[in-house]
């Protein structure tokens, strides 16, 4: 069902604390943590707590929660020191657009120049 947890997500795992991560920032609704590949000197992944499987479901169902993942990488950006400089939140929708684990989540990006177009 969505927002429950899912047994096989590994980002579900991470939240209820089944997997390691180096968490950085977590709310009552929200985590963040280091992206394992980073593609950037600033690589934090911010994920709801709640199970939806891409940004699209979760708007759709929890327009507040996209705001609080939104809210939150940019407080990371401010507290990795990267806002300054301007930094990038991502969200991959599908494995067409690269989505590796259906689980929304945002990418926040930062710390070196980001080209446009991106990919």
């Amino acid at each position: 069902m969505a927002g429950e947890p899912q047994a096989d997500c590994l980002f579900c795992k991470i939240v209820a604390g089944e997997v390691p991560a180096t968490i950085v920032r977590e709310t009552e609704t929200v985590v963040a943590f280091r992206d394992i590949n980073p593609q950037a000197p600033t690589h934090v992944l911010v994920i709801p707590r709640a199970h939806y499987r891409d940004a699209a479901a979760l708007a759709v169902a929890e327009p507040q929660l996209v705001a609080d993942v939104v809210r939150e990488a940019g407080e990371v950006a401010a507290e990795e020191k990267v806002h300054g400089a301007g930094y990038r939140i991502v969200f991959n929708t599908g494995s067409g657009a690269g989505q590796t684990v259906f689980h929304a989540h945002a990418h926040l990006l930062g710390g070196r120049g980001l080209a446009w177009p991106p990919g």
